[in-house]
């Protein structure tokens, strides 16, 4: 991979009921060029429509990856991949960090109104399988659409210098969290 490639990171951190996003564009060779933050519904189904706002805002036609921390962040608020790679046409990939046998129960449990949990399961089944990848020793769980897996693999190899999370991954999460606990100081003084 060209050390100058370009993705967008998206993560989030997600306090009480409220979840910060961060939004980071790092190079393959590590350096970090730009921010952007929002916030998604923690239980809702805004999250698709939140990083492709924050893709547009971005205005960078120099990304060549869209890389998303996990598929269903603040409480199943479900990632349609399909949805973003055809809104950004961008590879994008999904990298979550835990070993799952799926979340079909969980959404089934996490919510009583019938309609919610269809149209979650209905997302999240479209999405395409996790597979397994090993980087650095560690163990990541990858899915992707406009890529294949062993491209796939190559891309997540590429932004993780050290560890299992890749670079724009992993200050995007430094940035919500960072952004949140500034959130809830800045509220707390009101």
């Amino acid at each position: 991979m060209k050390q100058g490639a370009r993705a967008l990171g998206i993560a989030e951190s997600t306090a009480d009921q409220q979840s910060v996003v961060a939004g980071c564009v790092a190079r393959a060779d590590h350096g970090v060029e730009e921010f952007c933050f929002d916030q998604w519904t923690v239980g809702g189904t805004d999250a698709t429509a939140t990083v492709l706002d924050l893709f547009d805002r971005l205005d960078r036609e120099d990304l060549q990856y869209l890389l998303l921390s996990g598929i269903a962040p603040a409480w199943f608020n479900v990632l349609d991949m399909h949805e973003i790679h055809a809104a950004t046409d961008l590879p994008t990939l999904s990298v979550s960090f835990e070993e799952s046998e799926g979340l079909a129960e969980a959404i089934r449990a996490g919510f009583d109104e019938p309609a919610a949990v269809d149209a979650r399961l209905e997302t999240y089944r479209a999405q395409p399988e996790r597979r397994p990848l090993t980087v650095n020793g560690e163990t990541v769980f990858v899915r992707s659409v406009g890529l294949d897996s062993a491209t796939a693999a190559t891309v997540v190899r590429g932004f993780t210098p050290v560890g299992g999370r890749p670079a724009p991954l992993r200050v995007a999460r430094l940035a919500a969290r960072a952004a949140a606990d500034w959130f809830d100081r800045v509220s707390s003084r009101q």
